[in-house]
């Protein structure tokens, strides 16, 4: 499971360092591609193999669901860990993220996400954190 957040700086050639808590689930090599709510979302190779499987079994009459996974999956990318342990974001998915400096990277569940530092900050909000809690409670979630 990942948790926790850690803030870094991408270099000038892409490269960002992966926090060494989340290099130990996710291994040496994963998968990282366009997540939602702007964001790039990281799977460990185990993971990311559930995530084809579930999608494999979708029909492709569904347009949402044909357009879902050319969004999802043609902006995958295999990354690989060097020496540093560093990875090199491919240029499209920075672009999408926003990410030209300042990362924050966010463990949740099975996942990691991938942040530009001002998305984050823009995205965290949580004054209605008691509504959202109500209606995740009506989806049978408790803490």
């Amino acid at each position: 499971m990942f948790m926790g957040e850690y803030n870094h700086t991408i270099d000038t050639k892409g490269r960002l360092i992966v926090p060494s808590k989340f290099r130990e689930q996710l291994g040496n090599e994963f998968v990282i591609t366009k997540g939602l709510d702007g964001c790039l979302f990281v799977y460990s190779n185990e993971e990311w193999q559930n995530i084809e499987n579930s999608f494999r079994d979708k029909p492709l009459t569904s347009k949402d669901a044909r357009k879902f996974m050319r969004f999802f999956f043609a902006g995958a990318a295999t990354c690989e860990v060097d020496k540093q342990g560093r990875i090199l974001i491919p240029n499209n998915l920075r672009e999408y993220a926003g990410i030209e400096k300042d990362v924050v990277s966010v463990g949740v569940l099975s996942r990691v996400e991938i942040w530009s530092k001002e998305k984050w900050t823009d995205n965290g909000d949580y004054d209605d954190m008691d509504e959202i809690a109500e209606h995740m409670a009506e989806l049978g979630f408790g803490i």
